[in-house]
């Protein structure tokens, strides 16, 4: 004897994974590294998942809430990476290995990285956390310059503002040279390098 429609249709709803805020949150990054960040609306999510739109409530507390928790998965996702490439290397193979790490991040969740701009997070502990995260992963690296404390500090946040930077403009196709990318990226940490060292040296 084969199953009802209504042991069908319960049957598949029990196989769905069940919602939460994480996927949620999942949802709302493919949309925005498919599509940009501005096609992440609230509307949208609530098509993509099959639920009505109030039903995505129980789990965000709104458009804001969401694009916080897309920056801190942003920011979250940048110092892992950053960490990961760091491994095993110091000095100027670490500041090349981790703007290569940022690059990448940016070009593989370009929407997820956008978020991070999106949302301050002055004020906002966890935020701010992440981001102190990032800065002090690129500070580990620097060790090997034998820099004092403080210009270990002012390193690392040039650095982050360097790559955010470039990454940022590349993503937007906000470098119109003919010029190749990876041979200026590599200008640019070559740059930053002699800059440290120097800075070390004094």
């Amino acid at each position: 004897m084969g199953l009802t429609e209504e042991q069908v249709a319960n049957t598949d709803k029990d196989s769905r994974p069940q919602l939460d805020a994480e996927i949620v949150v999942a949802t709302a990054g493919r949309i925005a590294d498919d599509e940009g960040l501005d096609a992440v609306t609230l509307t949208r999510i609530a098509r993509e998942l099959g639920i009505s739109q109030p039903a995505l409530y129980r789990h965000v507390d709104g458009y804001d809430d969401l694009l916080r928790s897309l920056s801190l998965e942003g920011r979250q996702l940048l110092a892992e990476r950053l960490r990961e490439a760091a491994v095993g290397v110091s000095s100027d193979d670490a500041v090349r290995a981790m703007g290569r790490a940022w690059r990448e991040v940016v070009r593989e969740r370009p929407g997820l990285i956008a978020a991070t701009d999106r949302y301050p997070c002055a004020g906002d502990k966890e935020l701010e956390e992440a981001v102190e995260a990032i800065v002090d992963t690129l500070g580990l690296a620097l060790i090997g310059y034998d820099l004092g404390p403080t210009d270990q500090v002012h390193a690392a946040r040039a650095l982050r503002s360097a790559f955010h930077g470039f990454a940022h403009l590349e993503a937007g196709d906000g470098h119109p040279s003919p010029h190749d990318l990876d041979d200026t990226f590599e200008h640019i940490v070559d740059i930053l390098c002699r800059g440290i060292q120097r800075l070390a040296d004094q």
